[in-house]
């Protein structure tokens, strides 16, 4: 069977596409649990001028997603920055980043924006991903505040 890939940005929401996203976000991590991406969240990236949800599709099923956004501020002027770049661990090695990381340096080009990204100090196979594709580390540290309840 010849699979095709595609790589698209979501123009809208389908409860299929919902699943697919949310399925791929539980292999980031334990704090996602493979529920569907509810409808408001995924309605609220691709209606906005600031965001996009790029998908790799095999077929019809999503088997890689990117969000990426607009970042702004008085100091940094405007950045490109991407979160929750994920492929199916099940077609790994089969060229979906690789589509993916060109749709999203496309975007950059598009949006006349350099792409900043943070990644967990476990994640040595997709460092070595970005090193390949031109990445270099920043020295800085993230920070997390939770709001409270």
């Amino acid at each position: 069977m010849n699979e095709q890939l595609v790589v698209e940005r979501l123009t809208e929401y389908s409860d299929g596409d919902a699943g697919d996203i949310g399925r791929l976000m539980s292999m980031l991590g334990a704090r996602f649990d493979g529920a569907p991406i509810p409808q408001e969240v995924l309605e609220a990236i691709i209606e906005s001028s600031y965001h996009d949800q790029l998908v790799a599709r095999l077929d019809a099923r999503i088997v890689g997603t990117a969000t990426m956004s607009i970042v702004m501020g008085a100091g940094m002027q405007k950045l490109g920055y991407l979160q929750d770049f994920v492929v199916d661990t099940g077609v790994q090695g089969r060229g979906v980043a690789d589509a993916l990381w060109q749709e999203m340096m496309n975007w950059c080009h598009e949006h006349g924006v350099e792409l900043e990204f943070t990644s967990g100090d476990t994640k040595q196979a997709a460092h070595a991903f970005y090193a390949k594709h031109g990445a270099s580390v920043r020295d800085t540290t993230v920070f997390h505040v939770a709001p409270e309840d």
